[in-house]
């Protein structure tokens, strides 16, 4: 069930969900989480441990057999799966206004929203320009743009630089950042990166399975972040207590 938490809770809660898909396959027991408004949490686990499931979940993709995923009700929920799942026959100005255009509102009515957007994630010189004719980090940027559009509160992302590579995965680890702070997002990353989760985050929840569950939980408290912060002592052993974290939950 999906049901708005009291007055002052966290933006997002899970409480005691189980999950149970059909073929008997149990991805989550018992699982609790909050994530608290303005939060950039990442869920970081070994295969197989339900990251994705939780964030199907809260993106009312599917619903929980047991327990309950609580947020406010009309909170603007915008997700980005692992691959850009774009339309190859749309330009990535028609790619981004879909939910625009699902939503009943006129091209020349959101053409400035839309290319705003666009700007804001480097890609307005390529507004006509069709998915085939992009790089892999251009296409991620048009799906970013395509969540981004609707103004979300709460953006979902599952792995979604991870067929990258290192250059292009840090240069939209930081432009992620950048839209964080300048949107004021509360942010849900999946990674199998411990290094991308502690660079991310203000937290780090280390899941085990299966059934999912949260094994740990790194807060990560760093104001600023960038090359400075890569070579921070701080850094480092907050990577090795992920590493540590993740290998412990493996097994």
């Amino acid at each position: 069930m999906t049901a708005p938490p009291p007055a002052g809770a966290p933006l997002l809660a899970l409480r005691g969900v189980g999950m149970c898909f059909p073929n008997g396959t149990r991805a989550l027991d018992r699982f609790d989480l909050e994530v608290a408004r303005g939060e950039f949490l990442s869920l970081l686990g070994p295969s197989g441990c339900g990251k994705s499931t939780v964030l199907r979940l809260v993106a009312g993709l599917a619903a929980p057999t047991e327990g309950a995923v609580l947020r406010p009700s009309g909170v603007r929920v915008g997700v980005v799966f692992q691959e850009p799942t774009l339309m190859p026959w749309a330009s990535a100005f028609d790619n981004v206004r879909l939910p625009l255009r699902l939503a009943g509102r006129g091209e020349a009515e959101v053409r400035e929203e839309v290319m705003a957007v666009l700007a804001r994630v480097g890609l307005a010189d390529f507004a006509r320009s069709y998915p085939r004719e992009l790089s892999g980090g251009m296409r991620m940027r048009v799906s970013i743009a395509r969540a981004l559009v609707t103004r979300p509160e709460l953006l979902l992302l599952d792995e979604p630089f991870a067929a990258l590579d290192e250059i292009t995965r840090g240069r939209l680890d930081d432009d992620l950042l950048d839209l964080w702070r300048e949107n004021g997002l509360t942010v849900v990353f999946v990674t199998h990166s411990v290094y991308e989760a502690v660079y991310l985050s203000t937290r780090v929840a280390v899941l085990a399975g299966r059934p999912g569950r949260v094994a740990d939980a790194i807060d990560v408290d760093a104001a600023e972040r960038g090359d400075a912060f890569r070579a921070d002592p701080r850094y480092a052993a907050w990577c090795l207590r992920a590493s540590a974290a993740l290998k412990a939950a493996a097994a």
